[in-house]
């Protein structure tokens, strides 16, 4: 098992307070080995990073510097489910991102690598995941990414 909050205050990284869901579902689930996070909005200190379409407004590198906010508010989800600590995930299993993009926007993948990148700085090797990156005509509050994660830990 690693010490992954001992890595996160190496790279300086602080997990927020989880941002209360905004309707009927909990932020994350434990179901077996697995934890199962809801989706996370770019939310840091309370405040949005951005909102608006993706290629008509709001542009790629601010896309994926939401996509990393998300993935921190992912681990945030974690570890409220897991008890306090994220010391007891051994992989990011799949990670899912939805990027409201302009009809003609084709670089959703570029965007998500926000949090795929995050997730491999965190974990290492055991943060090589599946992943799908979709282009949605909108989302929730108007953010321009929203992600979520599955993360294998141990008994």
């Amino acid at each position: 098992m690693s010490d992954v909050d001992a890595r996160l205050r190496e790279l300086g990284i602080e997990i927020p307070e989880v941002v209360p869901p905004l309707a009927a579902y909990v932020p994350a689930v434990i179901s077996g080995r697995y934890v199962y996070t809801s989706g996370q909005l770019p939310m840091r200190a309370g405040e949005l990073l951005a909102v608006g379409i993706v290629g008509a407004g709001v542009d790629t590198d601010l896309a994926k510097e939401c996509a990393r906010q998300c993935g921190i508010n992912v681990l945030a989800a974690a570890q409220l489910a897991l008890g306090g600590s994220l010391d007891r995930i051994q992989r990011v299993v799949k990670v899912v991102g939805f990027v409201a993009s302009a009809p003609d926007f084709t670089g959703q993948p570029a965007v998500v690598n926000g949090a795929s990148e995050l997730f491999l700085e965190v974990f290492g090797d055991a943060g090589r995941h599946a992943r799908s990156a979709v282009g949605v005509a909108s989302l929730p509050l108007g953010v321009p990414v929203e992600v979520e994660a599955i993360f294998e830990v141990a008994d």
